[in-house]
């Protein structure tokens, strides 16, 4: 009981709302089960869950990989509970490097669990969503996921209005979860974030983060 006692206080302490964080959480997991979103790795430094779904879109990314509305596509979602925690003081270097080492991490199993997954060899996109507080950090992002072989390519048209009330309740809820994580870490324009589109086609993926190429993966880090 004693020793329970330690691990609950060690946990609890990771939040700034800990009874937030459990029934956030709990929300959490009823979409990802709706949305059959999944952990396709067990490393505790991995950061991303994956979704099997069907791309919505045209285009073509600069490997010539070809995307097409209706093919499958591999989506990552964030693994909200392995993200490293953002200081008080704001993000550092120490955490920025953190975080890198947490993607390469993530690639190299993604890269390893579609290799061994057969019935996913039609799976030749992989994409995201990266959420952005504001229009103005796009370019950053966009910087910052290209070392990793992402492309950014941004939607041409207008959301439907189905689609920017689905992300307004996206936005609530991440503003709960970074709430519940860590209260000083809450901005004001939570509520208004856009997303950022992101692409990786498996090709670069598994020439960037498959078997062997543990040095490659290491040279994308933002030094």
């Amino acid at each position: 009981m004693a020793v329970w006692a330690s691990v609950k206080r060690s946990v609890d302490a990771r939040y700034s709302h800990p009874w937030l964080a459990e029934a956030i959480f709990a929300l959490d997991a009823q979409l990802r089960r709706r949305q059959s979103v999944f952990e396709y790795s067990a490393d505790p430094s991995c950061i991303f869950r994956l979704e099997i779904t069907r791309s919505r879109r045209r285009l073509t990314l600069r490997d010539g990989t070809g995307l097409r509305p209706g093919q499958r596509v591999a989506r990552l979602h964030y693994w909200n509970e392995h993200i490293p925690a953002v200081p008080q003081q704001g993000t550092t270097i120490r955490w920025a490097r953190q975080m890198q080492r947490s993607i390469s991490t993530s690639l190299r199993e993604l890269a390893r669990y579609l290799l061994l997954r057969a019935e996913l060899s039609d799976v030749c996109v992989i994409c995201g969503d990266v959420p952005s507080a504001t229009r103005a950090q796009w370019r950053q992002i966009e910087d910052i996921m290209g070392y990793y072989g992402f492309e950014t390519v941004m939607e041409a048209e207008r959301l439907p209005l189905r689609e920017r009330i689905h992300r307004f309740g996206e936005n609530i809820l991440i503003s709960l979860i970074v709430l519940a994580q860590n209260a000083g870490a809450l901005r004001p324009d939570t509520l208004s974030r856009v997303r950022v589109p992101i692409y990786l086609s498996r090709r670069v993926l598994e020439q960037k983060f498959g078997d062997g190429s543990a040095a490659a993966a290491k040279a994308v880090e933002v030094p």
